[in-house]
């Protein structure tokens, strides 16, 4: 799906915790409500079968109980999208990304075809199942992980068996690491640790600018791959490096580890060359908000004048940097729902020209479905260590709320997210906000700005009472105290929610194009 990504590690977050965090936005023209579910694990699959591909995967007899953001319609499959499980383990997929046609060539994504002709016939083939995608990743991985690393080797021994349909980036932590893994055509990926004092930021594009092979295929600190990446490399020439005309790019020995002496001098290579694309299309989706996240976080660098380093169309911002400062829920929450204020780029500004503000896409737009950023606390014990900050709709008109993942159930208000718009929904709450108040963007503001710091501060609030709490809750009932703190959070969200579709339902129809000051004399 179309969405944005930001992963932020543990030494560059305001409290020592990983924090990943996605928008997943629908496709243009569609809308996907959202919900917010546990699942146990006597409702995980033994078998599975994919609704897009029709891919049938069996799978381990010990799943965990995890927590995730689905769609609520069943028609695309489960599309899980973010989720932790109870061993602290988060994950958020996928981030929708492109590799070139050299890849493509190379390795074709594996596509699901459809039978033809009739069955007992000369002429008949069966139907050809496709690969795992989107709506299976988490489904499949993340019940039977316990550490993000676990996370990455399952998930590419999936890649690596099924192959995948569509290009995709997958973010996976724990409280000591973030990984993230790009697909590389049907059957390849790779998988690069974020430092841990570092921020990384992801659009709707292949990211990864850099790659230690010697790493991948030895000790493996930093650098994960799919088993035949080098040679598969070699073989179709897709190194974009410039080397000396005496380099080798290098061969695997026979127990699968590169031989370096056949390295120069140390092989590292760019991925983004190597596989990703560099288009027009690129520069208005991609490039812009990649551009605007590390402004924000960097902002004493040059990001404006007509000698800056990096433009909203550069095609080498990197993958990962270290931020000016540490990084909080709230730069986080901006971010994932930013439009490129105080640039001429932004479609609710005043700078610029009518056409500068609506040239490139923004990361928060009408079709978010929700955002989730996933914070893994490595102070806090085991028990109450995650918290899923949630936000659903479109972002500039919400705020995340602080759920805690190691709970049997979810609220209602954020669970039982209808097919048809109803106020008893958060999901559709925010919706009707943002459509109401969207026309009305300035008038409007006030109030959706003082909504995003009541329910950001109370949200901290409560985490911090939560967990003085649960110093002195007894084991047993851990997970039942987690449900009634998440249950007491969605209380106030809604009140709070409620309050705010009332304050720009009022503020809107008193700006209705059809309005009248003058009134009877007795009303």
């Amino acid at each position: 799906m179309s969405c944005t990504t930001i992963l932020i590690g543990k030494a560059a977050s305001y409290d020592g915790s990983t924090i990943i965090a996605r928008d997943d936005d629908s496709g243009s023209g569609r809308y996907d409500p959202k919900r917010f579910v546990v699942v146990r694990p006597e409702d995980q699959p033994r078998h599975y079968r994919s609704v897009l591909s029709h891919v049938e995967i069996d799978l381990p007899e010990n799943p965990c109980r995890y927590t995730i953001a689905p769609n609520v319609l069943p028609n695309r499959g489960i599309l899980a999208e973010a989720g932790v499980n109870v061993h602290n383990v988060a994950m958020s997929a996928t981030e929708t990304i492109a590799v070139n046609e050299r890849v493509l060539a190379a390795d074709p994504l594996v596509e699901l075809r459809p039978a033809q002709g009739q069955p007992g016939s000369a002429d008949y083939q069966p139907e050809q199942p496709g690969g795992i995608g989107e709506e299976d990743i988490i489904t499949l991985v993340l019940p039977y992980v316990t550490t993000a690393r676990e996370g990455v080797r399952r998930l590419g021994e999936l890649l690596e068996r099924y192959g995948t349909y569509e290009a995709n980036g997958v973010a996976i932590s724990d409280a000591n690491e973030i990984w993230y893994v790009e697909t590389i055509g049907g059957h390849h990926w790779i998988a690069r640790r974020v430092p841990d004092d570092c921020y990384a930021t992801i659009p709707n594009q292949l990211g990864i600018d850099a790659f230690d092979i010697d790493d991948a295929f030895g000790e493996q600190r930093n650098h994960l791959c799919s088993a035949d990446l080098s040679d598969f490399m070699e073989r179709h020439h897709l190194d974009m490096t410039m080397r000396p005309a005496t380099a080798s790019f290098g061969t695997r020995a026979g127990d699968g580890k590169a031989t370096a002496a056949s390295l120069w001098p140390r092989h590292r290579f760019n991925p983004r060359a190597a596989f990703g694309t560099s288009t027009p299309k690129d520069h208005i989706y991609n490039t812009p908000r990649a551009w605007y996240m590390q402004r924000h976080l960097n902002p004493g660098e040059d990001w404006d004048s007509p000698n800056a380093r990096f433009t909203p169309t550069s095609d080498d911002i990197p993958w990962c940097r270290r931020p000016e400062r540490k990084v909080s829920i709230e730069d986080v929450d901006f971010l994932m729902s930013s439009h490129f204020e105080g640039t001429p780029y932004d479609p609710y500004g005043t700078l610029g020209t009518p056409e500068t503000r609506h040239r490139y896409r923004p990361i928060g737009i009408n079709r978010t479905g929700h955002m989730v950023a996933m914070q893994i606390r490595g102070d806090v014990p085991d028990v109450h260590r995650s918290v899923m900050w949630v936000s659903f709709g479109s972002g500039p008109f919400n705020a995340v709320a602080p759920f805690y993942a190691n709970v049997t159930d979810t609220p209602a208000y954020l669970r039982d997210t209808p097919a048809e718009p109803s106020t008893d929904s958060y999901y559709w709450s925010i919706r009707m906000i943002a459509a109401m108040a969207d026309p009305h963007y300035i008038e409007c503001s006030n109030a959706i700005e003082q909504y995003a710091e009541d329910v950001r501060s109370f949200g901290h609030r409560h985490v911090f009472t939560t967990d003085e709490a649960m110093y002195k809750t007894d084991p047993d009932e851990v997970t039942a105290t987690l449900t009634a703190a998440n249950e007491a959070m969605a209380q106030y969200l809604r009140t709070r929610t409620a309050r705010l579709l009332a304050d720009v339902l009022y503020t809107s129809s008193n700006l209705m194009r059809n309005s009248f000051a003058m009134s009877d004399r007795w009303i």
